[in-house]
């Protein structure tokens, strides 16, 4: 039996579709609402809060392998206590629950965020850390200190690994998540920033913990991210997949500061999540890269699908979700 938490996210969702084409049994984990497309003999739905330590122990009955996909990612300042309880003592939780049950390995979906993204001229690679001074999100501190959890709980004898993706693209739900990017992009939004980070396709981030939950790797932590490139660049290949009108005004730093002063006092009166916060509006100004080799080097055939090849397969599938 294989666990897997945030079943019903991006990236779990993903990781349940590979493992039943597998014919692997799976016991999946969701949080508030049972998933729409949930039939099938070799997926074992379970309601489980990972804050529920009663709830846990029961979900790991019988199971050898755990991937924890679920967490919460915000940057929105008003989330913080909500980020901090899920985030890392939801994995401490998972930790305490694998050992206790003697799992053989768990595999732990960190983020790039846990590494620092403000790191202006120098790729980032899988020996850095977050700090005060290597970023600004409240987010990527939660996600470092989950991952102390983990080497933690290597400490005490579990057998875990690792993986920090940077913004993952795929078909998932598009109101909220990095999906949203796909659902601004169709809706022909017209701001853009000349930042660059590392993207990387669901498909490519599901592979890549597969192949690492059946190595004997253990103790590591990999980057995953494939294509660098602009948000602008970004924006303009996702409308192109939609035949809609690319982005085309640019966001100055200036502009970007009234934005997400003025959504924040939106978001007071409304109680409407802001569109852009402090954080996001610094993050989309950054030019950031990210070193992918280190797993390429250790499972010799795996590659990353180029980004233009992934968007357009995303818009395909999600014009047929939405029936676009």
């Amino acid at each position: 039996m294989i666990l897997v938490t945030g079943a019903s996210g991006l990236v779990g969702s993903h990781l349940i579709q590979q493992l039943v084409a597998q014919n692997k049994k799976v016991r999946a984990l969701y949080c508030n609402t049972l998933p729409a497309a949930n039939s099938n003999e070799n997926i074992e739905w379970m309601q489980a809060d990972i804050l529920d330590v009663v709830a846990l122990e029961n979900a790991m009955k019988g199971v050898m392998q755990v991937f924890h996909c679920a967490a919460i990612v915000s940057f929105n300042p008003k989330k913080k206590q909500q980020l901090h309880q899920t985030n890392i003592q939801g994995t401490a939780n998972i930790v305490n629950a694998c050992i206790e049950a003697n799992v053989q390995k768990l595999l732990f979906v960190s983020s790039v965020a846990a590494l620092g993204r403000i790191r202006e001229g120098k790729a980032i690679d899988e020996t850095m850390n977050w700090s005060e001074e290597t970023s600004n999100s409240e987010y990527g501190k939660t996600k470092y200190l989950a991952e102390m959890e983990v080497w933690r709980g290597i400490g005490e004898g579990l057998n875990a690994v690792i993986v920090n993706p940077s913004i993952i693209l795929g078909s998932g739900d598009w109101h909220k998540g990095s999906s949203e990017i796909f659902k601004s992009a169709y809706d022909e939004f017209p701001w853009y920033t000349e930042g660059t980070t590392g993207f990387v396709d669901v498909q490519d981030v599901v592979r890549a913990m597969l192949l690492l939950m059946e190595s004997d790797i253990s103790a590591q932590r990999f980057i995953l991210s494939g294509d660098t490139a602009t948000y602008k660049n970004l924006f303009t290949l996702i409308a192109s997949g939609f035949n809609k009108k690319p982005p085309y005004k640019k966001v100055t730093p200036i502009i970007a500061a009234l934005v997400w002063r003025w959504e924040a006092i939106k978001s007071m009166v409304t109680g409407i999540e802001p569109l852009l916060t402090k954080e996001t509006a610094k993050t989309a100004q950054a030019k950031v890269s990210f070193d992918n080799t280190k797993l390429k080097k250790q499972i010799s055939d795996f590659s990353y699908t180029p980004l233009e090849t992934s968007i357009n397969r995303i818009c395909m599938e999600l014009k047929q979700i939405h029936q676009l």
